[in-house]
């Protein structure tokens, strides 16, 4: 899954995570990017994202975005979104995330975008 400008690859991460599906949701990063779980937590490297995403993806997740701002300069781009999460703990309780992100994407040699910084509550 190749995406052609960057802000297609946060719609593309909603998708998957929707979906349930980590594993596509993981292709989207770079090997060495780094992953903000919780506010003032950061994982780095594509096991420790997927084991964080695997937290998300368990909540059978709706989430839905608006993309605020997209910023590129040469191969580097940095994509705000505001978001909400609507799902449902492991014990059947109700759950409602919301943020506003800030992401930077680099362009990778075959000409896509892959997340290089996520931070979900970063955005301000």
């Amino acid at each position: 899954m190749t995406a052609e400008r960057p802000e297609q690859v946060i719609e593309l991460f909603a998708v998957s995570l929707n979906r349930g599906d980590v594993e596509t949701a993981i292709t989207l990063y770079e090997s060495e990017a780094v992953f903000a779980p919780q506010p003032g937590e950061e994982v780095t490297g594509l096991e420790a994202i997927r084991d964080a995403l695997k937290q998300f993806a368990a909540l059978k997740p709706r989430l839905r975005g608006k993309i605020t701002n997209v910023l590129t300069a040469g191969d580097v781009a940095l994509v705000q979104n505001r978001w909400q999460l609507e799902g449902t703990q492991p014990d059947g309780s109700p759950v409602e995330m919301r943020g506003h992100s800030a992401d930077v994407l680099r362009r990778a040699p075959d000409g896509g975008w892959r997340i290089l910084i996520d931070d979900p509550w970063g955005g301000g």
